[in-house]
C-alpha cells in the first residue's frame, strides 16, 4: 500500500475513506463535460461532516472548491490542484412548511421548483429549467424569464471564512445581477429559506410547461454547455452583441457559439476546456473591437489549462 499524506489522512478521518477519491476527472461532474482530474474529490455524507471538512480546509489553507451540480464552471484540461467538495449528499435535504421551503445547498434547483409546484407554491417557476444547485443559485443570484433568487430568498445559512455558521436575511444578501454577498465575501452556502406563495397547482405547472417549451425552442439543450456563457452587459444583451459581430456558429476545436442561441458556447462532443476558453476569449476580443463592450464570463473558470 502506498503511504498516504497527512492531508489525505485527515480527509479520511473527517469524511471516511470511502468518501475521499483521488484524481477524479471533472469532465464527469461538469455540464460542459470537460475538465481534467481534481487531486481530491470528497463527498461528505452529512451536514456536520461538511462543516468539519470546510473548517479543516480553511485551517489548512489548502485550495478547495465547493461543487453543486457543475453547471456553471469550466475546469482546465490539466485538472484542479486542490480538493473539490461535492455537496450533493451532505446538503440535499428539503423541507416544506406552509409557504416556506428550506433547502440544502446541494439540492437540485429544478427539483425544488417542482416540489414547490407539487405543494401548490408559486414564485419559483422561473427556476424549473435552470440546471444547478440551490447553493450555486443563491451564490450567483441565478435567474431566468423575469425571476431570480433574490425575489424568493428569505434567509441564507452560510459558513464564514472564520468557520462560524451564521444566518443572513435575504434583504442583507446584497443580491445583484449574478452576484451576492456570499460570492463577494467568500461565504459557503449551507442552506436557504425560500418564501413562496400559495397558488393554483394547475396554473403553476402550466407556467413551468410554457417556460420549458420556450427553453427548448430558444436554447441548445441537446449539447453540453454551462448555460449562458456571458453576463449581460449594462445596456446591452450579450447574445445580440455576439450576433451583430457575426460570430454565430464560430468554432474553435470542438467548441462552438451556438447558432440556436449566440449567448451559449456549446461542446460539440469533442471539445477540450482549452477550446472553450479560447472561444470565450475570441468572442470577447471581437465584440470589444466592434462595439467597445467588455463581455464578462458568467461561467466560473478554475484549474490549470
Amino acid at each position: 500500500m502506498p503511504e498516504i499524506s497527512f492531508f489525505e489522512s485527515r480527509l479520511n478521518d473527517i469524511c471516511g475513506s470511502d468518501s475521499v477519491k483521488k484524481s477524479v476527472p471533472m469532465s464527469e461532474h461538469t455540464t460542459f463535460r470537460t475538465g481534467g482530474p481534481a487531486d481530491y474529490y470528497v463527498i461528505p455524507k452529512d451536514r456536520e461532516t461538511f462543516l468539519q471538512l470546510i473548517r479543516y480546509m480553511k485551517q489548512s489553507e489548502r485550495e478547495y472548491f465547493i461543487l453543486g451540480k457543475g453547471s456553471n464552471i469550466l475546469v482546465g484540461d490539466k485538472g484542479y490542484r486542490g480538493t473539490v467538495v461535492d455537496t450533493s449528499e451532505a446538503l440535499k435535504d428539503v423541507v416544506i412548511e406552509e409557504e416556506m421551503i428550506t433547502a440544502g445547498a446541494g439540492a437540485y434547483l429544478a427539483a425544488v421548483a417542482n416540489m414547490a409546484a407539487d405543494a401548490s407554491l408559486t414564485g419559483m417557476e422561473f427556476a424549473s429549467g435552470i440546471p444547478g444547485s440551490i447553493g450555486g443559485a443563491v451564490f450567483m443570484n441565478a435567474g431566468a424569464y423575469g425571476g431570480e433568487m433574490s425575489m424568493i430568498v428569505s434567509s441564507v445559512e452560510v459558513i464564514e471564512p472564520s468557520g462560524e455558521v451564521i444566518n443572513i436575511l435575504g434583504s442583507e444578501m446584497g443580491f445583484g445581477y449574478r452576484t451576492s454577498v456570499a460570492q463577494r465575501e467568500g461565504f459557503a452556502v449551507i442552506s436557504a429559506e425560500l418564501r413562496l406563495q400559495k397558488g393554483s397547482r394547475e396554473e403553476i405547472y402550466a407556467k413551468i410547461k410554457d417556460l420549458g417549451m420556450q427553453r427548448a425552442k430558444k436554447q441548445p439543450l441537446d449539447f453540453p454547455s454551462a448555460g449562458s456563457t456571458f453576463k449581460r452587459p449594462e445596456g446591452y444583451f450579450a447574445a445580440k452583441l455576439i450576433t451583430d459581430t457575426g460570430l454565430s456558429g464560430l468554432t474553435i476545436g470542438g467548441a462552438r457559439v451556438s447558432p440556436k442561441h449566440n449567448g451559449f458556447i456549446i461542446n460539440l462532443g469533442n471539445a477540450t476546456s482549452a477550446d472553450i476558453l479560447d472561444l470565450i476569449e475570441e468572442v470577447r476580443e471581437r465584440v470589444k473591437a466592434k462595439f467597445g463592450v467588455e463581455l464578462e464570463p458568467e461561467v466560473r473558470i478554475i484549474g490549470n489549462f
